[in-house]
This record gives structure tokens, sequence and C-alpha cells, in this order.
């Protein structure tokens, strides 16, 4: 299931991201600035870790906050919104001002960011819970400040998540988890295509089997990634791959889609033989982009 990390990077697709560092006390606040093209305005999000934080702490942040006035550092990250969901051209112009310019298909006119005004609007993303009413206080002093908070917790992610099913499931060694698995993973919800990956889909005190189990029954796609490490695992990931295995049996489709790190057709073939007559992209030949988009291409045309 998606997580709200994960609901953060990739809500508002289709706007212009500006990825910001919020000052605050002796650190920095993770933020984005989002330039929506298509109303014309921009607003605001931020991301809140640990669940530790109680209403004071969202009090103190609201404070520091002045409406139009409160300076952001830029974290040397923009994100532009996929092909599908700007149906037209974006401009980066990296100079002594930075401006982002954006123009429609049969538009003559070019939008620039630096004319584009900036909504009160401010979603704050929470790994911490607050109840109700705390929630109202926040948002009622936030209002008096001119700022208009809304505020997104675990409580929206449960909510969110009983409608958003994962359309893919990683299946990998943990061994393979930063160099294959975590990229994989994180690209294709940058694509807004969401993942059953365990760093994303698991919650301490989750139950592992039933949690495993749930996540290949809901996925229409389960991607296989076949390593040397992955083959000698005769634990989890070979209790996966039988599940995998007989779901496409009894459903008869192709649900598999296998991934190749560091591993030949031999080497598959004899892990299991029915595997090797499935075309499966070379993660070292093809690069992780290519691997990406195909795996993408695949889950989203069914």
């Amino acid at each position: 299931m998606a997580t709200l990390r994960e609901y953060f990077e990739k809500d508002f697709g289709h706007n212009f991201r500006f990825h910001i560092k919020l000052p605050f006390r002796d650190s920095y606040i993770e933020g984005a600035i989002l330039y929506d093209f298509a109303g014309f305005f921009a607003f605001s999000a931020l991301y809140v870790p640990g669940e530790d934080k109680d209403l004071q702490f969202f009090l103190n942040l609201i404070s520091e906050i002045e409406y139009g006035k409160t300076r952001v550092h830029f974290d040397g990250k923009v994100s532009l919104p996929p092909a599908k969901e700007f149906p037209g051209r974006l401009l980066v112009q990296n100079k002594a001002d930075f401006e982002m310019l954006g123009q429609y298909f049969g538009d003559t006119e070019w939008m620039s960011t630096k004319n584009m005004p900036t909504s009160s609007r401010i979603f704050v993303y929470s790994e911490s819970d607050l109840p109700a009413d705390q929630i109202a206080a926040l948002k009622a002093s936030a209002t008096e400040r001119g700022l208009d908070v809304h505020f997104r917790s675990q409580t929206f992610v449960r909510e969110r998540n009983k409608y958003e099913p994962p359309l893919a499931f990683i299946c990998h060694d943990s061994r393979d988890k930063d160099a294959v698995a975590e990229k994989i993973a994180v690209n294709l919800q940058r694509m807004l295509c969401t993942v059953w990956y365990d760093e994303f889909s698991l919650r301490v005190g989750d139950n592992l089997r039933d949690s495993i189990e749930k996540g290949l029954k809901e996925c229409k796609k389960c991607i296989l990634i076949l390593s040397p490490n992955f083959i000698s695992n005769k634990g989890w990931t070979k209790t996966e791959f039988d599940s995998i295995f007989t779901r496409q049996i009894l459903e008869e489709k192709k649900p598999v889609l296998p991934v190749w790190y560091q591993v030949n057709k031999k080497d598959v073939y004899e892990y299991s033989p029915s595997l090797a007559g499935v075309y499966g992209l070379d993660w070292e030949r093809l690069g992780e982009e290519k691997v990406c988009q195909q795996l993408y291409s695949v889950i989203m045309d069914e």
C-alpha cells in the first residue's frame, strides 16, 4: 500500500514541483512549491517525518510562516509533470532568476511562474496523527495568520488506501534492495504507478506473511527481480515466487514481469524452466531509466 511519503511525492502530479527546505528551529522542513499552470496559481506542501509531533509543534511551525514573506531554500531539484499530465510544452530557464515556462498545445502564450499568483494554501503531510479537535485548532490558528492549512496524516493514508490498491508487487531479495528494487519502486511511484514494496507498504506491527499475501493477491502485476541473491534464497523470496507461479497457472494470465540482474538465461532456466521462456528486462544492458519506463508501460497499458 502507498505511504504518506509516496503521496507527498506523487500528489499534484500535473504540477511543476520546485523542491525547497523551510528553515525551522535548528533544522529544515522538507517541502515543495507547486505551480499549477491550468489554474495559474502556486501553492505549497510540507512533509513532516516522525510520529512524535504534537499540536504545539505544528502551531509553532505555522507561526514561522508569513504569507508572501517567508524565505525558503531551494533544494537543488525540480520535478516536471509527466507528458500525459501536461498536454503541452515546458521550459526551464536556469539563469540569474530561475524561471519555469509552460505552453499548452494550440495556445501561443507562454505562461511564466514569475507571473503566477501564490495561494495561501499549504498541504501539511504529517507522519504524526492529530485528533480532529486539534486539527481544527491548527486550521483556525493558520486562518488567523492568513494561511489555509490542509492536514494529511496516517488517517488520510488509511482512508485513501482503501480506494487505491497497488498495481504491481515487487518481489526481490533484500540484498538487491539498494541496487535495483528501491530504484524501481521510487521511479514507478513518481510516474503515479502505485507499487507494493516493503519499505513503502509495511508498518511496524504488521503481520509480514499476511501483508505479502495481500499484496500478491491485489496487484495485477508482479515485478520479479531475478538475481544470484534471489536464486540462492530459499526463504521468503522462494515462498513469494511459488505464490506468483501458482497464480499464473490459476488465472491463465501473465502477471510476472521479470527483471534480470547479474544473471543470464542459463541461470534463469536452472532456477525455473518456465521463467526462461518469459521475456525479461536486463537491468545492466538497458539501464535503470529504460527498465522502469518499460515496466510502467506494461503495467499501465492494462
